[in-house]
């Protein structure tokens, strides 16, 4: 089990990540609710292809584009389609 672990809160957790590039990527369903909202930010990887972003919510705190993901991932990395992944301080880590 991983769980993403922001501002001491578990965002989300899953029996199952992918591993790309050393970020774990979550699928959708493990993400709790009410932590992430849509960002207009987007990034273009040149093997992954376009990523949307998500700004995770804690209480009062915002850690604004935390996590992104790939809607419509190139061919190379289909594995991650739709499937979140974390930084700027949110902790992944392997539940006890």
């Amino acid at each position: 089990m991983f769980r993403a672990i922001w501002n001491g809160t578990v965002i989300a957790e899953s029996a199952t990540t992918e591993v790309v590039e050393g970020n774990h990527y979550f699928p959708p369903e493990s993400l709790r609710e009410g932590f992430f909202r849509p960002s207009d930010t987007k990034t273009v990887c040149p093997w992954k292809g376009t990523a949307s972003y998500y700004s995770v919510v804690v209480g009062d705190k915002v850690n604004a584009d935390a996590a992104w993901l790939y809607p419509e991932p190139k061919a190379a990395a289909r594995q991650i389609k739709g499937m979140v992944a974390f930084w700027k301080g949110v902790r992944v880590e392997a539940a006890p």
